[in-house]
């Protein structure tokens, strides 16, 4: 079983939106086989509490557009760790610090990367390659 179509829209979607607001790092995952709770992953970070809490604004307000609503929303008054659940898919906005430390990569690093789309790759490359 693989991530369904939606998943992946909404991945594009979020993924997107975080680079649009210069979200750090973003990466996807197809956790369809391991979890039966959700499809999608997508880590992205972001270096103080007012970037995270502008990225998860506007992940939110595209993915509204596109007819999501978030089923749950954990970690917002601290701004160091959104978590947003939209049953298909699951976002993760974390503080770079916390994103060191928690390290959800490691986690998931045996489920398949879902490609991203270009606008949102170039800031990730650019980011972790130190050309920011």
């Amino acid at each position: 079983m693989t991530a369904t179509d939606r998943a992946v829209e909404l991945v594009n979607i979020a993924a997107e939106a975080a680079a649009d607001k210069l979200a750090q790092e973003i990466v996807a995952y197809d956790v369809s086989e391991q979890l039966v709770i959700t499809d999608a992953f997508v880590l992205c970070s972001a270096p103080n509490d007012r970037q995270v809490r502008s990225v998860v604004d506007e992940i939110e307000e595209r993915l509204r557009a596109a007819g999501a609503k978030p089923v749950r929303r954990e970690g917002e008054r601290d701004g160091r760790w959104v978590l947003l659940d939209y049953v298909d898919l699951v976002v993760h906005v974390q503080h770079e610090e916390e994103r060191g430390f928690y390290g959800l990569e490691r986690l998931w690093k045996d489920c398949p990367v879902i490609p991203l789309p270009e606008d949102a790759r170039g800031l990730a490359r650019a980011a972790s390659s130190g050309e920011l």
